[in-house]
């Protein structure tokens, strides 16, 4: 078997090897990863990839010619919705899992425990840089149950529209969820002091109780920046001792809230990792947990597939208000939905925006979609959820994080360097030969269910079991390796002024 089709409908297959194709005499070379047209396809007519329209012929495609942007084009996805007609009742998990958590005061659960240096505005980002860079492993080896201290800095907090604007509260709404994030033991917010973004704003407008391990401070007056690191160093040395406190207990696996993400996806994606990905979800949700969905322009095309699994008209309807949100947003910014395969994604056989939504969507598993949530809102059901973001990696686990998600499974065809703080996460390759060329950096082989060697269901089992390990303390490849300093990316929403 050299190609692979994906639904009965389709009238595309996927090579799995580089095919060369004789077409009227000439030969056609064909790259692993994509498409091969099984039948003739008129200018005009769709082409159907997992049984959906993945776009149109821009020309009379032959059978058994390349399918790709060359011959194919993208319209404007015009798709009339149900809702809750495709809803698959959760079946409880036999037995119950746990795993080895922090139980934080607020009943919720940590898969870490980190100190965060948040910043109110860009003006303070240097400070809080050289607070969390004085508490180096030597410094904090006394302190075992201290997993780091992060500071969380950004480019913007002033030179934005204030309260009521898309972009403030969006921003307002990160700093206030990684404050709550259940994987930070300790908050230290750093502004400079005339900033948009006022941390007593914050403060008042969240509910937030300063105390021993919630402190403030603003570089205007304490009296500048070296005053402000020495400051903030001996707050965070009189937090460190509190912190370490905490202790790991045995929680359910309810309470695991998983960011699933891919980035630099590739043909297998759809695939293999994601519906890995989405049988895990599926596993969680059984459990009682939760799987949170993101990138919204990465499910372009898909929605319809999710607005049938919505627990009701009103949830699907959300996610279609989001979807006609982000028409106009790209629209009036001269863009265009199809603007988000990169070239890296076509590299790797994706064409257009709606076949890598479909592949990206499978990340979702089965079960009914149980809410829709704002960029960063914190997710207060159970079960599979989804939270608008960007398709932008950083930006989109930075909203997932400040909702509340203790756990990042991201998945990478293409291959990625990506990790998180203050939740961990772990990558799932699509293909064999990407996750044996990045091995450091890879912690499952999903490419195996390409070979046959493993079920999507195998893969998935694998994933989740993962997950609890993860959520226990084993640190993922990408948690190893140090990264997720620099990930922190707050979508900036609206005019710069």
């Amino acid at each position: 078997m050299r190609t692979v089709k994906l639904s009965p409908e389709d009238n595309v297959v996927t090579a799995i090897s580089p095919l060369e194709i004789g077409i009227d005499g000439a030969s056609q070379l064909i790259p692993r990863g994509h498409k091969m047209a099984l039948e003739p396809i008129a200018k005009g007519m769709p082409v159907r990839k997992y049984a959906q329209v993945i776009g149109y012929a821009s020309e009379d495609i032959p059978s058994g010619a390349h399918v790709h942007s060359h011959n194919l084009e993208f319209r404007a996805v015009d798709a009339s919705y149900e809702f809750a007609t495709n809803l698959r009742p959760v079946t409880p998990a036999q037995q119950a899992d746990s795993f080895a958590g922090y139980r934080r005061p607020s009943g919720r659960v940590g898969t870490r425990n980190h100190i965060a240096i948040l910043t109110s505005v860009n003006c303070s980002a240097t400070a809080a840089r050289m607070i969390a860079q004085h508490f180096t492993p030597e410094r904090l080896a006394e302190y075992p149950n201290v997993d780091g201290v992060t500071a969380f800095v950004h480019g913007t907090g002033c030179g934005m529209a204030g309260q009521g604007s898309e972009g403030f509260e969006a921003l307002q709404r990160v700093m206030w969820g990684y404050a709550r994030n259940p994987n930070v033991g300790g908050v230290l917010m750093a502004g400079l002091g005339c900033e948009m973004n006022q941390i007593d704003w914050l403060v008042e407008a969240y509910g937030l109780t300063p105390g021993p391990l919630f402190q403030s401070m603003n570089i205007q007056d304490v009296g500048g920046l070296r005053k402000t690191i020495e400051l903030g160093i001996a707050k965070v040395e009189a937090m460190l001792p509190l912190v370490n406190q905490a202790k790991r207990e045995p929680c359910p696996a309810s309470e695991l809230m998983v960011a699933l993400q891919c980035g630099g996806s590739d043909a297998w994606s759809g695939v293999t990792a994601n519906p890995a990905v989405g049988h895990a979800c599926d596993l969680l949700v059984a459990q009682g947990g939760t799987g949170v969905l993101a990138e919204t322009p990465e499910i372009y095309g898909a929605e319809h597939l999710l607005t049938a699994r919505a627990k009701d008209q009103e949830t699907g309807e959300k996610l279609v208000n989001l979807i006609r949100w982000w028409e106009d947003y790209t629209k009036r910014n001269n863009g265009s939905m199809d603007n988000n395969p990169s070239p890296g994604n076509k590299k790797g056989g994706l064409t257009t925006i709606l076949e890598k939504s479909l592949g990206a969507a499978a990340k979702g598993g089965t079960t009914p979609l149980t809410g829709v949530y704002k960029y960063a809102e914190i997710v207060t059901k159970p079960g599979f959820v989804f939270m608008d973001s960007p398709g932008y990696d950083p930006a989109s686990v930075t909203g997932q994080i400040a909702s509340g998600c203790n756990l990042v499974c991201f998945t990478t065809g293409r291959g990625s360097a990506f990790g998180a703080k203050p939740s961990p996460s772990m990558k799932v390759a699509t293909n064999s030969e990407m996750y044996a060329r990045m091995t450091e950096d890879m912690d499952i082989d999903a490419g195996r269910i390409l070979t046959g060697d493993a079920s999507v269901e195998d893969v998935g089992k694998e994933i989740y079991q993962m997950w609890l390990r993860m959520a226990s303390g084993d640190a993922s490849k990408s948690e190893a390796q140090g990264l997720g300093d620099y990930e922190f990316v707050p979508w900036q929403i609206g005019a710069v002024m």
